[in-house]
């Protein structure tokens, strides 16, 4: 993951940011709801928003694939930081790590409070970074409910072409997007 610089999208600058990740202690303590003890663990102060309900289903799920394959750890969740405040504005990271074709689904979410400031797209940008420096990845997938007009204004632009549907169990219908590495 490189670059600090904002990136001019169509619509505007995008601000920076890194992803920081969040290793098996700060998962745990987040699917607690212990976000203090997450902070520490990951070493960055996490905003409540990573213990509300809208996240922590998903530290359930990421701490079971990491309890099932440690291995994981790398891929599945990262912190969005602001590079000029230094601020967590949101998480990202892949469901997991590349497939045996090379392929991994990207997932993202910004703090309602940071919304509608650019966050989505710069966490995109720094996932689409970070697999271009990975040489076993080969597409990144984004699946997106047909009605998520922020997410889909998200990737716009960004090379992803529709290449199909599939109904999710927790989600529903989503449209599945690709672009290759």
């Amino acid at each position: 993951m490189s670059g600090s610089a904002e990136v001019s999208s169509g619509s505007g600058p995008v601000p920076a940011v890194r992803l920081v990740e969040l290793g098996p202690k700060a998962i745990a303590a987040l699917a607690d709801g212990d976000r203090e003890a997450a902070s520490a663990a990951a070493g960055i102060e996490l905003p409540a928003f990573f213990t509300s309900a809208d996240c922590t289903w998903l530290w359930r799920l990421r701490l079971q694939q990491l309890t099932a394959d440690p291995g994981r750890a790398r891929w599945v969740a990262r912190a969005a930081v602001d590079r000029r405040t230094g601020r967590v504005v949101g998480h990202a990271g892949f469901h997991g790590p590349p497939d045996a074709t090379g392929m991994v689904e990207m997932g993202y979410a910004v703090d309602p409070l940071q919304r509608r400031k650019g966050y989505a797209r710069a966490m995109v940008l720094e996932l689409l970074r970070w697999a271009q420096d990975e040489q076993r990845l080969a597409t990144v997938r984004a699946t997106i409910s047909p009605d998520n007009v922020a997410s889909l204004a998200t990737i716009a632009g960004l090379g992803f072409v529709l290449v199909g549907r599939q109904e999710d169990e927790v989600d529903g219908l989503e449209l599945v997007f690709e672009r290759p590495v």
